[in-house]
């Protein structure tokens, strides 16, 4: 799992019939500490994100194990919105 900040979405309006009803948002991966590790990654949204929220996604084979994603194409998943997080007993996050 990595964490993640939604910065954008993508619009496919023709798809792989497995992926029909998916959205796809566009991730700036972030490190420890939220700050920008200057990549971002198209993933299937599983959870209903919405843009500037700070997420938990997986990748890989991972990503095809949620039921949105199962048996699809997918090779990045937002699996979870984080409400808050702590590091070493600080606070780094919170919603």
């Amino acid at each position: 799992m990595f964490l993640a900040r939604v910065t954008g979405t993508v619009v496919a309006t023709q798809k792989e019939p497995s992926m029909v009803g998916s959205s796809f948002l566009i991730l700036e991966r972030l490190d420890e500490r939220l700050q920008p590790k200057g990549d971002y990654v198209v993933a299937v949204d599983a959870v209903g994100a919405g843009e500037g929220e700070v997420v938990l996604y997986a990748s890989g084979s991972s990503a095809r194990q949620t039921r949105v994603t199962k048996d699809c194409p997918a090779d990045a998943v937002i699996m979870a919105i984080v409400d808050s997080f702590s590091l070493h007993g600080e606070t780094v996050f919170r919603k």
